[in-house]
């Protein structure tokens, strides 16, 4: 098997994941919720994830770093509670993954929110396009980092800089752990980052990082482990935002993921998987009958994402044909990104995307781009 499908999930986890979370679940402990032994190991892992989550993100105050189950309750907890009514303005660019879209269109529905997508140009997004938007009425920005359909690679601190005083939420899904974003909190607002992609721990596992000055309406309330005494929820971070029993297995393998990648360093990885890319990038640029979405092989602002067509091949063959015939998983299809498809003339046939991790080898990417050849061949006769 070659596995091409780190854009849905990264596969291998690191050994040291998986033994985290087989260690997690062998202790007999719910964190914050008792004061003996096991209890406290549970909530030092939950601290680990913080720590080595601050660290990577360049946040100064991990407490205001809030676990969920991952990055779509992340944009959906930062969009719900940020208090918007009727007449705001919210920008968002044309390449939104549906976590984003989803809930900014329930919201326009329901509070009467004025949504406006920023388009791309070229495949990109450009901080000119989201200044000249800007009202008086804008409230909010929110950018996905990086195309999960064509990788390309949003000028996010740029556009931060032609937004001013608006605030940006900012989805990492992407990028978190693949790409630097150790000065994010120096000017991000609002980052939702998921755990199971590019922070290689276990699904189940995401957060959101509030800047301080920033206040959230909690999405829930209930346990918490602190102020059990009263009836009204806490209202300090990360307490606010974590109603109920963390996920403490999941967290212990994304603390075990997230150190991981701090001691290979995330400027390796990013080599790395730039160098895959641009090598599978060349292999199909020459290639009779292929079509590639995004930025070219030559391009720096771009994440370890391709999607491609290939004459005379539906997304759902080819896919099906890459897996059986040679043992290749991509993931064919909308990726949950209608906007983007639409965006680069996709929609609604799809694309077959192929999406690489930090552990994939040179050789994998070349038998990937010889079975595309030989599957372009055998529609040619």
């Amino acid at each position: 098997m070659i596995y091409f499908d780190n854009g849905a999930t990264s596969y291998p986890k690191p050994p040291q994941v998986i033994d985290a979370v087989m260690a997690a679940l062998s202790a007999p402990a719910s964190p914050g919720r008792s004061g003996h032994a096991a209890s406290l190991n549970a909530s030092r892992s939950i601290h680990k994830a913080r720590k080595h989550l601050a660290e990577l993100f360049g946040l100064k105050d991990n407490s205001r770093l809030c676990f969920g189950p991952n990055v779509t309750w992340a944009l959906n907890a930062a969009l719900s509670g940020f208090g918007l009514k009727k007449g705001d303005h919210v920008l968002s660019g044309s390449l939104e993954h549906n976590s984003t879209a989803r809930p900014l269109l329930r919201l326009k529905n329901e509070l009467g929110l004025d949504w406006e997508i920023v388009p791309a140009s070229n495949g990109r997004l450009l901080p000119l396009e989201f200044k000249k938007r800007l009202t008086s009425k804008t409230r909010l920005a929110v950018l996905n980092h990086a195309s999960n359909v064509t990788g390309a690679l949003a000028p996010a601190r740029e556009i931060k800089e032609a937004l001013g005083e608006v605030p940006l939420l900012l989805d990492a899904a992407q990028t978190a752990g693949s790409v630097v974003l150790d000065d994010a909190g120096d000017w991000v607002d609002l980052l939702a980052f998921t755990g199971h992609k590019g922070l290689l721990g276990p699904t189940g596992t995401g957060g959101l990082w509030i800047r301080p000055g920033l206040d959230l309406r909690p999405p829930a309330v209930g346990g918490s482990g602190s102020l059990s005494e009263s009836l009204t929820h806490p209202d300090f971070l990360p307490d606010a935002m974590e109603a109920g029993t963390l996920n403490t297995h999941g967290l212990a393998g994304l603390a075990a993921g997230a150190e991981f990648i701090l001691k290979k360093g995330v400027k390796s990885i990013r080599a790395h998987e730039l160098e895959l890319t641009k090598l599978f990038l060349d292999g199909c640029l020459r290639m009779p009958g292929l079509t590639l979405y995004g930025p070219g092989p030559e391009a720096e602002d771009r994440v370890a994402v391709v999607s491609l067509n290939l004459s005379g091949w539906s997304c759902s063959d080819l896919a099906a044909a890459l897996e059986r015939d040679h043992g290749i998983l991509t993931r064919a299809g909308l990726h949950c990104a209608p906007l983007t498809h639409q965006q680069v003339g996709t929609y609604p046939g799809g694309s077959v995307r192929f999406s690489f991790g930090p552990f994939n080898a040179r050789e994998e990417i070349l038998t990937g781009v010889d079975a595309l050849a030989e599957l372009a061949a055998q529609k040619r006769r």
